[in-house]
């Protein structure tokens, strides 16, 4: 992982949140929490949502559509925070496998796949005639199949690793927890306390270590004093093009330091990674304590970044992404484009072709303290931070 340190950054940055008058971490969550959506209920007439918000609050219920989210439906939470939002007649997915998620005051909720379901039968009588039954579109362990945007003829992606961790612990099979490396003003290890899956959600956390010695001995003879969690798909997992996507949450703080990334890295079983930058690093996001508003994607692919930090070509300081609330990142990738979004909505196409992005690459999730530039770490008892990854799902 890179820090963002160049000085330009900083002041650019800086200079479109004064412009834009975003709020600061604190007012930005509110003191609220994300709405709640239930398991979606199926009838002859549609489909019923319901779920709570905040007592009082709009709630819009939106649909996953190619090329982002689509508003639904829409209620008013009751008193006691409780809200019912029908889904009737077209928007009633007989044909396909579709993702539905509620928006109420800024924040989302978690994400709820409704499957497909049989054509209703006619109702009795000289009146009923036959019930017209749309082609199935098969669905897959990701729930929806995704078009292919801009795939020669048509076709869609289909789904290659799908993690919902709903569980109680992290798949090994498919995740390698990083342990003794340091980075920044921390290291990473493999311990419950930096490393957990529990609510339906995998959380990477930084804190003060349990004892001295915890960190290993950096080159000048000092140890981090700091602990954090990261996994990776090293020599487990990896991929070439497709489409990446994750729902994460980063904690809202009132000081500079954490940083957290949804990245990919090249997989050393089939190219080196001993040239890099050159040799290639996709980071669909990372997220500063410092740019408490934005989340920033990098593509590094050239042996000098291309001079540094270039917005729209390798990199975007516009993508709002504010701490505290949950937010979707992906990633589209091709050998002659990428396109990373937020919610939606593209932050950053690339289009120049690299080499260094036509092989495989393993995919990583990290909470870090930053070591240096504007969002140094200062230390202090103002950890732990954990970033929260609601799910990841990958397509091809």
């Amino acid at each position: 992982m890179v820090m963002v340190r160049a000085r330009t950054l900083a002041v650019l940055v800086m200079m479109c949140l004064v412009a834009w008058g975003l709020a600061t971490p604190a007012a930005a969550a509110g003191g609220r929490q994300a709405p709640a959506l239930d398991k979606p209920r199926q009838g002859g007439a549609g489909i019923v949502f319901t779920g709570k918000a905040r007592p009082r609050a709009n709630v819009r219920l939106q649909v996953r559509a190619r090329g982002g989210w689509k508003a639904v439906g829409r209620d008013r939470a009751s008193r006691r925070g409780t809200f019912r939002i029908a889904v009737r007649g077209t928007a009633r997915p007989v044909d396909r496998a579709r993702d539905y998620r509620v928006v109420s005051e800024g924040r989302t909720s978690r994400a709820r796949t409704v499957a497909p379901v049989a054509a209703t039968e006619p109702t009795a009588g000289p009146t009923a005639g036959p019930v017209a039954t749309a082609k199935p579109k098969p669905s897959d362990a990701c729930g929806t199949l995704l078009d292919r945007p801009g795939w020669a003829g048509g076709g869609t992606y289909q789904c290659s690793f799908v993690d919902q961790f709903d569980g109680s612990a992290l798949d090994l099979r498919s995740w390698h927890v990083m342990d003794g490396t340091t980075s920044g003003a921390a290291c990473m290890v493999d311990t419950p306390e930096t490393v957990e899956v529990s609510g339906g959600s995998l959380r990477l956390t930084a804190r003060p270590a349990a004892r001295a010695d915890q960190c290993p001995l950096r080159k000048d003879g000092t140890r981090a004093s700091y602990v954090t969690g990261s996994v990776n798909t090293f020599w487990k997992w990896s991929q070439q093009y497709g489409r990446f996507e994750a729902r994460m949450r980063s904690q809202a703080v009132s000081f500079a330091g954490p940083q957290e990334a949804f990245w990919l890295w090249p997989d050393t079983r089939y190219s080196s990674d001993a040239t890099w930058p050159a040799s290639g690093e996709i980071d669909i996001v990372e997220t500063y304590a410092a740019y408490p508003q934005l989340a920033i994607p990098f593509l590094h692919y050239t042996w000098n970044d291309n001079g540094g930090p270039v917005p729209g070509l390798n990199t975007a300081w516009n993508c709002l992404a504010p701490r505290g609330q949950w937010h979707t990142y992906a990633l589209e990738w091709s050998a002659e484009r990428l396109t990373i979004s937020v919610d939606g909505r593209t932050c950053l196409t690339n289009t120049a072709g690299a080499a260094s992005f036509r092989k495989r690459f393993i995919m990583s999730f990290s909470q870090l303290l930053s070591g240096t530039g504007v969002n140094t770490f200062l230390g202090g008892a103002r950890t732990p931070t954990t970033l929260e990854v609601d799910y990841v799902k990958v397509w091809k």
